[in-house]
């Protein structure tokens, strides 16, 4: 499956600067060392394990881990790169297709490296970054052997599944969800358990047949070949798959001599063509890498990327952004429509109105206003663990009799706060379930872009096996609890596992969540009817955490607390 033709070749963006003394370069296949390993002298022999020390154990790696979280931290913010909230407009679909980038090169050309630079240069907010070695096919058992031996090419176009990889780029791109494999280069198998990604503002994919298959190239809007001097590939080659995929040296230059080296020259160099640009030197070359930011942010602007371009209008804070009327749009949408069979509003009894009145009321003082606010949390608790799922079971009393009970039929319970005012509720939660296990959530507002950002997540280990308590005491337009729910499918929590509870909420954010998510379960005290200008609920109860923690409002007269939250 060689690549199409091209009716021009690709821009080469120059080499980064020489050091001083340094020559001209050569060609790329003979240059001396890349700019990032011009900096050390090894020679090949020192790089390598010396003699006699036998097979490096085999140490298990995956083309995706699972119990590393997808996040990328860098000076100015932390990236999530396994997805964004699916920001719908009023029809319930995504204004515009995710940014898909191509990064081709031969082998240990530095493709991940430069892909990783390019997002930390980029500095937007939800990031997929694909990788080619998710798709290799499932081998039969004649290649399984032929593959321990070092004897299957797994460098040749027939050892990648692209009509998988297609079906997952496109699906990326409209912002849906997708299974992806992981592959275990020990074994050379795929594992049973698929990791789940999800659209986002921008999809890095990176392979060394990413310009192999002329479908998918149409998918890609920007194409970038790393070119790498070839003596460096084999080097990073040697380290790679000796260091962390158990092989031997001979096992690794017989596969580059018989597959690597061939395949590259046959199938991989040839797509250079089709590249948009070319960058020589692979990671070193900084100049390039920002050359490329900068081409992308004008693409990024010119199709509206952003979640001020292409939300809907579910984040209150975009009323800032020029944003109102698509927000209003959201709200048209759903006005003449039902509550959603996913609500569950807790029975408003006399003693629940009660409460609600005190709390509401703007001459309560912060003392009964935490008081009143902490039974209903108990209350709105106690309703919610109603939609646990339980069993039959069979206990003795004291009296030596049976009794035939119910008791809890999943595995654990987790709680998860969305920062600030969701902490609030985990005193109730604590008082109720014993043991129950704590993660936090922070999602807070870029001032100059007015997109919503993940700032800080702490889940418990193993979180996709519980039922998970999402806790936020106001939702008006749902932004900040569609984006947490979010990060907990990221995390493998399945969607009918997780409860979103608050005490409040507004119809549209009852709307926005059911639609985005409509197997999470959504509990409340009370749902009001619309939000003002401000996206503050109405009636409403005001800013709650300024009332609970007796922090001043912001001077604008907004609610910090949905601002800063987004929720």
């Amino acid at each position: 499956m060689a690549a199409p033709p091209a009716s021009a070749d690709a821009p080469r963006l120059p080499p980064p600067p020489a050091a001083a003394g340094d020559g001209p370069h050569r060609p790329a296949e003979r240059s001396e060392t890349a700019c990032e390993d011009r900096s050390h002298a090894e020679s090949l022999d020192r790089l390598l394990p010396p003699v006699g020390t036998g097979r490096s154990p085999r140490k298990r790696t995956t083309s995706q881990c699972k119990s590393e979280p997808p996040l990328l931290r860098t000076s100015k913010r932390t990236i999530y790169t396994a997805g964004r909230p699916p920001w719908y407009n009023e029809h319930g679909t995504q204004s515009k297709e995710a940014f898909a980038i191509g990064l081709g090169g031969g082998s240990a050309s530095g493709k991940t490296t430069v892909a990783r630079m390019i997002i930390e240069a980029l500095d937007v907010p939800w990031v997929v970054l694909l990788s080619m070695d998710s798709f290799y096919k499932v081998l039969t058992t004649q290649q399984q052997e032929q593959a321990a031996h070092n004897n299957f090419n797994f460098d040749h176009p027939d050892a990648f599944d692209f009509d998988l990889i297609v079906s997952t780029l496109k699906k990326l791109k409209q912002g849906k969800s997708v299974k992806v494999p992981v592959y275990d280069f020990t074994t050379h198998s795929r594992k049973k358990d698929w990791k789940t990604l999800y659209g986002a503002n921008v999809i890095i994919f990176e392979g060394i047949m990413a310009f192999a298959d002329k479908t998918l190239l149409e998918l890609l809007d920007m194409k970038i070949f790393v070119d790498t001097d070839s003596d460096i590939r084999l080097v990073r080659r040697l380290r790679r798959d000796i260091s962390e995929r158990g092989r031997d040296i001979e096992g690794v230059i017989k596969q580059y001599n018989k597959f690597v080296k061939p395949a590259f020259d046959q199938y991989i160099q040839p797509t250079m063509r089709v590249a948009d640009i070319v960058v020589p030197w692979g990671s070193g070359n900084t100049v390039a890498i920002d050359l490329i930011v900068q081409h992308m942010h004008s693409q990024l602007e010119e199709r509206e990327l952003s979640v001020r371009g292409s939300c809907a209008g579910i984040c209150e804070d975009r009323v800032r952004a020029g944003c109102g009327a698509a927000v209003a749009a959201l709200a048209s949408a759903h006005q003449c429509h039902p509550l959603p069979r996913t609500l569950s509003v807790l029975k408003s009894t006399p003693q629940v109105r009660g409460m609600h009145t005190i709390i509401r009321d703007k001459e309560t003082s912060r003392d009964e206003f935490i008081f009143y606010s902490k039974r209903l949390m108990r209350l709105l608790i106690e309703h919610a663990l109603s939609f646990l799922p339980f069993q039959d079971c069979v206990v003795q009393t004291p009296q030596g009799q049976d009794y035939a009970g119910k008791c809890y039929a999943g595995k654990q319970i987790t709680g998860v706060s969305i920062l600030r005012a969701g902490e609030t509720m985990e005193p109730a939660l604590r008082a109720v379930c014993k043991d129950v296990r704590i993660g936090t959530i922070l999602i807070q507002t870029n001032q100059l872009t007015g997109e919503p950002e993940l700032h800080y997540l702490r889940l418990p280990k193993d979180i996709s096996d519980d039922h998970v308590i999402l806790m936020d005491c106001t939702v008006s337009t749902g932004a900040a609890a569609m984006m947490a729910v979010r990060v907990l499918l990221d995390h493998d929590v399945p969607e009918d596992k997780i409860f979103l509870l608050s005490l409040l909420m507004a119809e549209m954010g009852v709307h926005s969540v059911a639609y985005a998510f409509p197997r999470v379960r959504i509990i409340t005290t009370a749902v009001d009817k619309r939000v003002n200008d401000l996206f503050r609920i109405i009636p409403g109860i005001g800013n709650f955490g300024d009332r609970y923690f007796g922090t001043d409002a912001a001077p604008d007269g907004s609610d910090e607390e949905e601002v800063a939250s987004t929720s």
